[in-house]
């Protein structure tokens, strides 16, 4: 017991200084991170549950909330596919495929895509447009490894690839993820603790031929040249979060699972959030949880996002596990954002 706590110690503070630097109060710093779409959640039951559960997801839908849960999946393959209506219209697409292998680990790769439609091209001397459209391409692909170091804890990390592209002018950029779940915390069966470091990589940086101008100098003998404008660099949204849980089972065919976590931000004001989920016979579920940012708060952020609810259905027929997740997230300013997650499992 004292290796295995020695462990969860050592893993806690590795993560937790290593957002020392890339993770500060974001209170000071709001809109100063790029690279947004790292931050929109994926999968219907995370997002019904406003991620609350970083100590207890397992599996294929891990992945995006805490990578060390992939081990921890019950098959010994999974796939799984979500669409997602959000903001302003934008479409979310998200893929992800995992195998579990004996003695070496969980091994996954996922890729998601937002889609913003063909959006008009204005120009200095065309404001209204010129009647040509274009669509930008933001892309995240994903590679996930995640290990049980005994039957109570397991790690993980995921390195993200990030494209965004628009017209010609492109960034591209590497970010890291890193969880421990340690499940059975203090010797308490079904309390789950998850620590999960999002997003840690370098600045990303514009660049592309659209960020040529015709440019001309005051020296008649020279006639107007390309002047290639410097994009400035722009921060990824780190943030370190840490959540608990407990799982309750009343009767053989119920469970009740109560989480809370608390998210520092880089980028903006620090989160509070709690959850919770009803399972009947692990074959219907309900879910709904809300967010809350820190007293004081600077901005309007908190009053965006309202509360979200979910609900699930699991089947298993012969060797085939399917599981059908919807999600509905409430916004202050724009139409719901609902999400529909099918997962299957081999």
């Amino acid at each position: 017991m004292r290796v295995k706590g020695t462990i969860i110690a050592l893993l806690i503070l590795a993560l937790v200084l290593a957002a020392t630097d890339a993770v500060a109060s974001g209170r000071n710093r709001s809109g100063t991170a790029g690279a947004q779409e790292l931050l929109i959640p994926v999968g219907a039951r995370g997002i019904s549950l406003g991620g609350t559960y970083v100590g207890g997801f397992s599996g294929i839908e891990a992945i995006y909330y805490n990578p060390a849960g992939l081990s921890r999946m019950s098959n010994s393959a999974q796939a799984m596919f979500s669409h997602s209506t959000y903001i302003a219209d934008i479409g979310i697409e998200y893929g992800a495929v995992a195998a579990k292998f004996a003695g070496f680990g969980s091994i996954a790769l996922t890729l998601k895509s937002l889609s913003f439609g063909d959006i008009p091209v204005t120009t200095e001397l065309a404001p209204d447009g010129t009647g040509a459209t274009y669509s930008p391409v933001f892309t995240t692909l994903g590679l996930t490894y995640s290990r049980e170091l005994t039957d109570r804890i397991s790690v993980g990390a995921t390195v993200n690839w990030i494209h965004e592209g628009i017209m010609s002018t492109n960034a591209n950029g590497v970010a890291l993820n890193a969880g421990v779940q340690y499940n059975g915390v203090g010797g308490v069966p079904g309390l789950k603790l998850g620590v999960v470091l999002k997003n840690l990589g370098f600045d990303m940086r514009f660049d592309g031929p659209d960020l040529y101008r015709q440019g001309t100098t005051q020296d008649a003998l020279r006639g107007s040249q390309l002047v290639k404008i410097e994009a400035a660099t722009f921060q990824l949204p780190s943030l370190l979060e840490v959540g608990m849980s407990y799982d309750y089972s009343p009767a053989e065919e119920h469970r009740l699972t109560f989480a809370g976590m608390y998210q520092n931000n880089n980028f903006s004001d620090d989160e509070y959030r709690l959850g919770a989920e009803y399972s009947y016979n692990n074959l219907l579920f309900l879910r709904g949880s809300y967010a809350l940012t820190q007293a004081g708060s600077t901005t309007d952020y908190q009053y965006l996002y309202g509360p979200s609810f979910g609900a699930g259905l699991h089947y298993k027929a012969g060797g085939v596990d399917l599981t059908v997740d919807y999600a509905y997230q409430a916004l202050k300013y724009f139409a719901a954002n609902q999400v529909i997650t099918l997962i299957v499992g081999f």
